[in-house]
């Protein structure tokens, strides 16, 4: 169990900055989308499926691109963020969102999961395809710097 603390902005962005430093940071290789289904028939999964969602009237899966997908299909580049067990990573999605909005002018999308053998929670991130050298450049900055 993590303890969440009160904190001030300043303790939070200290805090954050350790956070995004310890945490195992990835780039995954390749272009992704999100392939809708109906709800009556759910999506195939493979091991290149990363996450499936639904809403009241659709599947959605983040998979690889493939030209079938159709050029109206929005493409992402994915980022991955595992992070040290027992860490006290809370606010950490709000405060990087904010931070590449900011940097970069870019909105995000991020789908997390769970494995408790690798720590605990887990987050996939999404942005524009075209920006995922920049976000990572800006991510290795964010990590780089001392706490």
């Amino acid at each position: 169990m993590v303890d969440i603390s009160i904190e001030t902005e300043t303790q939070t962005t200290q805090r954050l900055r350790g956070v995004i430093a310890a945490a195992e940071f990835d780039v995954h290789e390749g272009v992704w989308c999100f392939r809708e289904t109906p709800l009556a028939n759910p999506p195939q999964l493979s091991p290149r499926t990363l996450a499936v969602v639904r809403d009241a009237d659709s599947w959605s899966a983040l998979v690889p691109f493939a030209d079938a997908d159709g050029a109206d299909v929005e493409k992402f580049g994915l980022f991955s963020f595992h992070f040290p067990a027992g860490m006290d990573n809370s606010g950490f999605v709000g405060w990087l969102a904010n931070h590449l909005k900011r940097a970069l002018g870019t909105g995000v999308f991020v789908v997390c999961g769970s494995n408790r053998d690798r720590g605990g929670i887990y987050d996939y991130w999404g942005c524009p395809v075209e920006l995922l050298a920049a976000v990572e450049r800006e991510i290795e900055t964010l990590r780089s710097i001392e706490s």
